[in-house]
């Protein structure tokens, strides 16, 4: 009789482990699982399985709470069939190996103890734990039912436990909700499209093309404008002969007519194509200022998105971005937010210079970049501060107009993993290469640590 009981205790102890596995691979399954592979899953198999997994994962709250009732039933009653048996079982062992007598009670007791928890643990919560991550829908797939039935016939149990949770939780401030959201932000897309390449699940081309896409929202005017200082005006007396040659000679197609090239005056902007509205023999007599069209002003602190309409509502695809004292600060062009997007566009009109270049054992950077451009072109990560480009940042550090040869050492930023390793953020150092008035044209970056001679003008 001892013999049957003790196999119908292991039979029963392997059994309950093995309802534990399923309510702990139900558990995780479900939170593993994203709605849009449920939605893909049921829209391609339509089975009893996929709206079984659909029906469970819409019910979120409801599920996860049966499965950890039935996670708590399984091991109260494993550990109470287990534990005596297991006991019983080493009893013997314990006499041949001349443990004392007084001391049996208490060591198989422990072993049993021990044993079993760990059974439990590894069979019944590690391994199904493991699996439902790995392969969340084929397990999701295989443990929706059997968790459906459990949940359905212990309902009321259910509802009172999770009732009383929910108020606990109303309590603290949350309002608890049934299903798990869905909605990624943008900065956390952007981080599963950087994994999906660094893992080759994607090329790195489209994965350079979606992230750019993703920040480009976040991006303002101010970060997409050609700056002031670049952008090319005419005068409103002068000729669409003028408005030709001057296309002709710096490849623009856009042009602003300002006097005087003040443009915080400006009288409108005047496109290439216009010219061809216009005779040939009136090219000389055909002032700027009588084709000239009126121009869409921005502030720039007007988000990417918004932007882009604006410019493609405009037939010249062109705003002016004004500063908050009022002042042009630049203008955007259909021209930069694609070439934000897709990266640098060239047509036979442009100049070849890249904006990055490596040179000897460094970079040689057009001072306009932007910080984060620079990250993505080279790795330097710049503190936050008053600054937006490269050569405003060697000014910031310089306190004063840069000349050709300055060199400085640059600030840097921590980044998680530097702090988490214990170790010193890289450091950089750039020489400003080539000044253009008073702005910083060309600096040449390197890794200080790294450092070897060079010439820095490539």
């Amino acid at each position: 009789m001892d013999i049957v009981i003790i196999v119908a205790s292991l039979i029963g102890f392997v059994a309950l482990t093995l309802g534990t596995a399923l309510f702990v691979a139900g558990e995780f399954s479900l939170t593993a699982l994203e709605r849009s592979t449920i939605s893909d899953d049921l829209a391609r198999r339509g089975d009893r399985r996929a709206r079984s997994v659909d029906r469970a994962h819409r019910e979120l709250s409801f599920q996860l709470s049966a499965a950890q009732l039935g996670i708590t039933i399984t091991t109260l009653i494993t550990g109470y069939i287990a534990e005596p048996v297991l006991a019983r079982i080493f009893n013997p062992i314990l006499d041949a190996v001349k443990i004392p007598e007084s001391w049996q009670a208490g060591v198989s007791l422990a072993l049993a103890l021990v044993i079993a928890t760990s059974l439990s643990m590894v069979l019944g919560e590690l391994v199904p734990k493991n699996l439902a991550i790995a392969k969340p829908l084929a397990v999701a797939r295989a443990t929706a039912g059997p968790m459906s039935a459990f949940a359905t016939m212990f309902k009321h149990a259910i509802n009172g436990l999770n009732g009383t949770a929910n108020r606990l939780v109303r309590r603290l401030g949350v309002e608890p909700t049934e299903e798990l959201q869905s909605a990624r932000s943008a900065a956390e897309l952007s981080v599963l499209v950087r994994n999906s390449a660094l893992h080759g699940e994607m090329d790195a081309d489209t994965a350079a093309l979606v992230d750019r896409s993703l920040r480009f929202g976040d991006l303002s005017a101010e970060d997409l404008m050609t700056p002031r200082v670049r952008v090319e005006s005419l005068e409103p007396g002068d000729s669409v002969h003028d408005l030709i040659e001057a296309s002709s000679s710096t490849g623009h197609s856009r042009f602003l007519v300002a006097p005087d090239g003040d443009l915080d005056n400006l009288i409108g902007v005047v496109h290439i194509k216009q010219a061809f509205t216009v005779p040939a023999r009136e090219h000389s007599t055909t002032p700027l200022r009588s084709i000239a069209r009126p121009v869409t002003r921005v502030p720039d602190s007007l988000d990417g998105d918004a932007l882009m309409d604006r410019i493609s509502a405009d037939g010249l695809e062109v705003c002016v971005v004004v500063d908050e004292y009022g002042g042009t600060a630049g203008i955007v062009t259909s021209e930069d937010i694609i070439e934000e997007i897709l990266g640098n566009v060239t047509d036979e009109h442009d100049d070849e210079e890249s904006e990055v270049a490596r040179v000897g054992n460094g970079f040689r950077c057009a001072g306009l970049l932007r910080l984060d451009e620079v990250q993505d072109a080279v790795g330097y990560r710049a503190p936050d501060g008053a600054y937006e480009t490269l050569g405003g940042l060697v000014m910031f550090v310089l306190r004063r107009i840069p000349e050709v040869g300055d060199v400085v050492d640059l600030p840097v930023r921590k980044s998680t993993s530097d702090t988490d390793r214990g170790e010193p953020p890289q450091r950089w150092r750039a020489t400003v290469v080539r000044m253009d008035a008073r702005r910083v044209d060309q600096v040449w970056l390197t890794i200080v640590d790294n450092e070897t001679t060079g010439d820095a003008h490539g």
